[in-house]
């Protein structure tokens, strides 16, 4: 697929997947905009293409199937390369210790890191769910860098208090409270005082 025709009024977010352990996020975030209507943007890195033979054994072409429209991360004229292509933002998912170098720096070398870069100068939401770890300091600096420009740093951390029963609940979690961020409501979150009862609601008067 190339750049999809011109819509009107249509919600457009630009998907990111690179290539640190989490591919994952990144399907299920492809998922989610199918389920919400949203029309979804996805560049994939060539390290991504590795990590998602070997943690999902899915192909390139399988992957492609779960977005609207598939850009070519070489491809720097892209739709998703022009601040004038309106979007939601971007989410980055997973999101690779380079790839994050690379958006704090403004020194972009794929049409990933290019559309992160346009999304942070047009002032939409840019959320890099970044996956490392134990990080050492130049990393936290970065990271403060990212956040300081206006980028969302929301590492996909296990949210307990929802009593996952599998993995695919942990993940759909995480995935769904970033998507919060876009005030997309996606059906599988489960939320605190709505699908779950608070502590004081349990605690004896």
């Amino acid at each position: 697929m190339t750049d999809a025709p011109k819509t009107a009024d249509k919600a457009r977010l630009v998907v990111g997947i690179s290539g640190a352990s989490g591919v994952i996020y990144g399907l299920r975030t492809l998922d989610a905009c199918r389920e919400l209507g949203v029309e979804s943007h996805l560049v994939v890195s060539k390290s991504a293409v590795l990590t998602l033979q070997q943690e999902t054994g899915l192909s390139v072409a399988a992957l492609n199937e779960r977005a609207d429209v598939v850009h070519r991360v070489s491809d720097i004229g892209a739709a998703i390369a022009s601040g004038s292509f309106r979007t939601l933002g971007m989410i980055v998912a997973p999101c690779s210790v380079r790839t994050m170098s690379e958006i704090a720096t403004g020194v972009t070398s794929s049409l990933l890191t290019r559309a992160a870069d346009v999304t942070l100068k047009e002032r939409r939401t840019l959320v890099l769910m970044v996956r490392e770890t134990p990080l050492h300091l130049g990393h936290l600096r970065t990271l403060t860098k990212l956040a300081e420009m206006g980028a969302v740093i929301a590492p996909p951390l296990p949210a307990f208090y929802a009593k996952p029963a599998s993995i695919d609940e942990m993940v759909d979690q995480s995935v769904g409270r970033t998507l919060d961020l876009f005030d997309l409501q996606w059906a599988p979150v489960k939320r605190w005082g709505e699908d779950l009862e608070t502590i004081s609601s349990k605690a004896e008067v």
